[in-house]
């Protein structure tokens, strides 16, 4: 791998990691469903009248926003709010056992040993972690992330279905189908919407702002061409590193602490995530085979 490929790698994840802290600037300043609502509005105005799709994909995007979208991030948001960002960033990684056993019923994935070890230890250690004395009245939103996961999990699936279709352009249109379902919903169960947009702060504007132009952008722009570049098998485990920059953006940016039992969940949830994603495949994926 080139230097410079490998550089943006390690960068991508560290910032998708510290988007778990970033976004909880922004969840205390806009209420949940507003703060989706601007995300994904902003996103389908800067890439939907650059990036078209055809006219029979859209009813399967439009499914897709239901579960990628609204259930994906409206569960995530959610559960940030009122959770550390290191818990919800290590309970997140619970997509990756969720979509090999959705692979497995599927699509006939083979299910060995190995990842039935993995899918195992991963979910002993969120296990662990939900059983910290501090998560107590929490759990809830602890299942909102774990939801989320599951959300996100599906609509890998149904991206999969979906056939070949530019990155950006699925975004987008996401995004644009997105957006509307996360405005009403604000306007049915909140309240001071415009209270909140005339009187955030720039801590509030920068999280929003991170959320679209770092990282339903920026980001993509860097990591579509490495997967095409280099096969799945070697770009794919440096996703292990996006719940480390989690933790660590829980710990630099707000302050959280982390006690043993935690610690303990995290490295066996980790550890399980690796089992699954670093399996001895029988060749190199090429990366253009990802569907994601």
């Amino acid at each position: 791998m080139r230097f410079f490929d490998l550089l943006g790698l390690l960068l991508i994840q560290v910032l998708w990691g510290f988007h778990w802290a970033i976004l909880k600037f922004g969840l205390k300043e806009f209420s949940t469903f507003l703060l989706m609502g601007l995300r994904f509005a902003a996103v389908a105005a800067l890439l939907c009248p650059f990036f078209r799709v055809s006219r029979d994909k859209l009813l399967p995007i439009l499914g897709l926003s239901l579960t990628f979208g609204t259930l994906n991030f409206g569960l995530m948001y959610a559960g940030v709010a009122h959770l550390d960002a290191s818990t919800a960033a290590i309970v997140g990684q619970a997509q990756v056992p969720f979509s090999a056993v959705l692979a497995a019923y599927f699509y006939h994935d083979r299910f060995g040993w190995r990842r039935l070890a993995g899918l195992t230890l991963s979910f002993l250690g969120i296990i662990l972690i939900v059983g910290e004395p501090r998560i107590g009245g929490n759990f809830p939103w602890v299942a909102c992330i774990l939801g989320s996961a599951l959300a996100a999990a599906v609509g890998n699936i149904q991206i999969k279905a979906l056939g070949p279709i530019n990155s950006f352009a699925l975004s987008g249109w996401i995004a644009l189908f997105t957006a509307p379902q996360m405005l009403l919903a604000s306007v049915c169960l909140e309240s001071g919407q415009w209270d909140a947009i005339a009187h955030s702060t720039w801590h509030g504007w920068s999280s929003l702002g991170y959320t679209v132009f770092v990282v339903s952008i920026g980001t993509y722009c860097l990591w579509y061409p490495l997967i095409r570049r280099y096969p799945v098998n070697q770009v794919m485990p440096f996703t292990l590193l996006v719940p480390v920059f989690g933790v660590l953006s829980g710990i630099l940016m707000l302050g959280e602490t982390l006690n043993l039992q935690t610690l303990l969940g995290s490295a066996a949830t980790i550890a399980g995530v690796a089992i699954i994603v670093l399996r001895r495949p029988g060749r190199l994926v090429p990366a253009d085979e990802l569907r994601r």
